[in-house]
């Protein structure tokens, strides 16, 4: 099968999906936090998803070098994804309102815990709305689901093995440029710039203008273009280990496997002992 069919579904492929009656669980992808996730209640939405929050459902407590988005605990994401309503067998579709960059933090995280199959929609809900599918306003409300999640089925860097990778593989920074150059700070504050040896590649690059990910081959020269080609080993780093998962999807919807430093530069810059790079070289 074709790589990309394992990462990603089109609006129409999902609509046709819920036309033909299959079952599929659809997760709304939120970065609000606990306390803001009854806002989005009344928000429009494809019919029968369920809000999920970033911040407070597929990321931990933060702070220190764990970095600010650490990864959840896994008893408390499989309370989430019983509250989700997440069955044994059925699909899930992950999407948000920005090109993916904030569902892919989820579809990582699920696929980090074992469940499959998990798939991002592509372009995400205004692909869905370009489309001119329906929508609904009342939340999804499934009944409790019954998967059984365990971590570590996705391969994960800590600080040191992220400083390896940028040293003997490949380590792909998919922050803004402007963050990975970095640059002067106030006294007190962290650092800014980027881990020795990463490569900046933004995570934007690997989509179109209208927010869709980048056709099969565009991807591969552009992966290649920065030494992810296949032949050596791929971690990806951002600012606290969201926008890295978008690279991470991006790379496999053209079959590179690739590691995620959950951490990232938020973990990185918070121990003095780390060097940092300023400017636009690797170092």
């Amino acid at each position: 099968m074709d790589p990309r069919q394992d990462v990603f579904i089109t609006a129409a492929a999902l609509s046709r999906r819920i036309a033909a009656g299959e079952e599929v669980s659809i997760l709304a992808v939120r970065n609000a936090g606990a306390e803001a996730l009854a806002d989005f209640a009344a928000v429009p939405r494809i019919p029968g998803a369920v809000d999920a929050d970033l911040p407070s459902q597929f990321a931990g407590p933060g702070g220190g070098t764990r970095g600010s988005r650490p990864l959840p605990a896994i008893e408390d994401l499989q309370r989430h994804a019983a509250a989700w309503g997440l069955r044994r067998g059925v699909p899930v579709v992950l999407y948000d309102h920005d090109r993916c960059l904030t569902a892919a933090r989820g579809w990582w995280v699920l696929r980090w815990a074992g469940l499959a199959p998990v798939l991002l929609l592509d372009g995400g809900f205004p692909a869905w709305i370009a489309a001119g599918l329906p929508i609904a306003i009342e939340p999804g409300a499934p009944p409790p689901g019954d998967v059984v999640l365990s971590a570590g089925h996705m391969k994960v860097l800590d600080a040191d093995a992220a400083a390896a990778m940028a040293r003997d593989g490949v380590l792909l920074d998919t922050r803004i440029r402007g963050n990975y150059i970095g640059g002067a700070v106030a006294l007190g504050e962290a650092p800014r710039g980027h881990i020795p040896g990463s490569l900046s590649a933004p995570a934007a690059d690997a989509l179109t203008e209208a927010g869709t990910f980048l056709d099969t081959e565009t991807l591969r020269h552009l992966f290649a273009g920065l030494g992810a080609d296949g032949t050596r080993p791929v971690g990806v780093t951002c600012g606290a280990g969201i926008s890295a998962a978008h690279g991470i999807a991006a790379l496999a919807a053209i079959g590179i496997d690739s590691a995620l430093f959950p951490g990232s530069w938020s973990a990185w810059s918070a121990d003095p002992a780390r060097p940092v790079v300023v400017g636009a070289a690797p170092g």
